[in-house]
């Protein structure tokens, strides 16, 4: 797995752990959201030009379905799980998901 740099991890988790202030009700990105990846797609492709064409995708559409598509390339898979089910299940459901 390549390394991203600290900021490109803390701003995905920053819009994966605030779904409802970053996404609309059809979990599309809203204008906070969209100055959010667009800082996060800046900093990405500075670092890693390879990911242009995935870049370019999440701009064009930036749905949940695409943001999730994103942040596994950036995060490890098991993080975004993680922080996906406490954002739709809750932190109850999560924790006794675990028991």
């Amino acid at each position: 797995m390549k390394e991203f740099h600290q900021e490109i991890r803390n701003l995905m988790y920053k819009l994966l752990e605030n779904i409802p202030l970053y996404f609309d009700k059809n979990l599309t990105l809203n204008s906070d959201g969209r100055k959010l990846l667009s800082q996060l797609l800046r900093y990405l492709l500075y670092e890693h030009r390879e990911y242009r064409d995935l870049a370019s995708e999440v701009r064009r559409n930036p749905t949940i379905e695409n943001i999730i598509k994103l942040a596994k390339v950036v995060l490890p898979s098991k993080e975004v799980n993680k922080v996906l089910d406490i954002q739709f299940k809750g932190p109850y459901k999560h924790a006794m998901d675990r028991l």
